[in-house]
């Protein structure tokens, strides 16, 4: 009888086991199916270098953090880093925070340098740098401390002057719906400039 029960059990999970797919979006005949990925990548930013496409996403309070996908068609699309290996600072993050650490992410690519602003809305807008996609990742500078800082998109204009573009998050500033545009320093690691209202 144990081994008539043990045969079953064996036969049931691999049953199951044969009956899990693999999410694909790719249909292999130049067609997608939605979602192109099948997980949690809030609040997505993505460029194009080159050939490829990179993005990034929300990563919360998960450790490592930020993670880069790499695509050469925005339907197919492979984990190929993180730019956070802890969450930072790091004794603020000892303990998980549902909702707490990165939100809405922004990467850019910029005279051959890798940027990513990523906002804490309890601290306010980091920023981490690097030469390479694939790091290594300088460690975060806080380019503006503050709360509620949200949703930060920097911009380089044609006089080599730089800017930072970012909401507030109501549930931290108080206040919501308002879009602000501050000049940086060259470096795009501090604020310089006073806040010019760009949405109300």
């Amino acid at each position: 009888m144990r081994k008539l029960v043990s045969i079953l059990i064996l036969l049931t999970t691999a049953r199951l086991v044969h009956a899990q797919n693999v999410w694909k979006s790719d249909n292999n005949n130049g067609t997608y199916t939605n979602p192109i990925l099948h997980a949690d990548y809030s609040d997505p930013d993505a460029i194009r270098v080159g050939d490829n496409f990179y993005m990034i996403a929300s990563s919360f309070n998960a450790a490592p953090g930020l993670p880069i996908l790499q695509s050469k068609d925005l339907v197919n699309w492979t984990i190929i880093g993180y730019a956070l290996a802890k969450q930072f600072p790091e004794f603020e993050f000892n303990k998980v925070q549902h909702g707490n650490g990165v939100w809405a992410p922004s990467i850019r690519f910029h005279k051959n340098q890798f940027y990513i602003f990523f906002p804490d809305p309890d601290q306010g807008i980091f920023l981490t740098r690097s030469a390479s996609i694939n790091g290594p990742w300088s460690s975060p500078v806080l380019v503006e401390a503050g709360k509620g800082l949200i949703d930060p998109c920097p911009l380089w204009d044609d006089y080599g002057k730089v800017y930072l573009v970012h909401a507030y998050a109501g549930s931290r500033a108080g206040f919501k719906s308002l879009i602000v545009v501050k000049e940086m320093n060259a470096a795009a690691d501090k604020i310089i400039g006073d806040a010019v209202m760009a949405f109300w």
